[in-house]
């Protein structure tokens, strides 16, 4: 999509790399990244709850959605980061989170999207930074539904909580070293 005047160009990717609140976390302090929304895609039930998605039947993934300027992060910075910080090659678990709705998949809204992706995950499997195959599927892009607002920022508001300090700290850490420069702090 393109805008006139002062407005950047932004184009919107999903993405789902087990719980939400991990990549949201990190793309939130991404250089041109202007918003990471958790929520839910890829599922059969029409507005979901959380409580849904963790039953593993409605076929949802957790993602996030992040809207982001070509010009400052270009989709391959973005997935480059994705794949950095989580486990591709497990299929439907992330850590000690499994099912169907901790898969990894990226979602994409367009077709050039889809062959930036499909390239991306071919670089990264040749690579060989990760031992195993990568199973991360993907997607066209479904409807999104945004997860409650106690989702949003979670980690920004939860940071004393075990499972942030042993689960996201780790993967917001892994990101401040690997991609330092492409670091902002966060602010909402």
């Amino acid at each position: 999509m393109s805008y006139s005047g002062s407005m950047a160009q932004t184009e919107v990717i999903t993405l789902g790399g087990g719980c939400f609140w991990c990549l949201e976390a990190v793309f939130k302090q991404m250089k041109g990244v202007s918003g990471a929304v958790s929520g839910y895609m890829g599922g059969h039930v029409d507005n979901p709850t959380y409580k849904d998605v963790c039953m593993g039947t409605t076929g949802h993934a957790e993602v996030v959605q992040v809207t982001f300027d070509p010009a400052m992060a270009s989709l391959s910075d973005i997935l480059h980061v994705f794949f950095t910080i989580h486990d591709p090659t497990t299929l439907n678990r992330q850590g000690n989170d499994s099912g169907t709705q901790y898969r990894s998949a990226i979602y994409f809204h367009s077709p050039e999207q889809e062959a930036v992706s499909r390239e991306v995950m071919h670089e990264i499997e040749r690579s060989g930074i990760w031992d195993g195959m990568v199973v991360t599927e993907i997607t066209a892009a479904e409807h999104f539904y945004p997860a409650e607002n106690y989702h949003q920022d979670y980690y920004f508001n939860n940071g004393y909580q075990p499972y942030c300090q042993f689960v996201v700290a780790p993967k917001v850490r892994k990101f401040r070293e690997k991609f330092a420069d492409r670091f902002i702090p966060f602010s909402s």
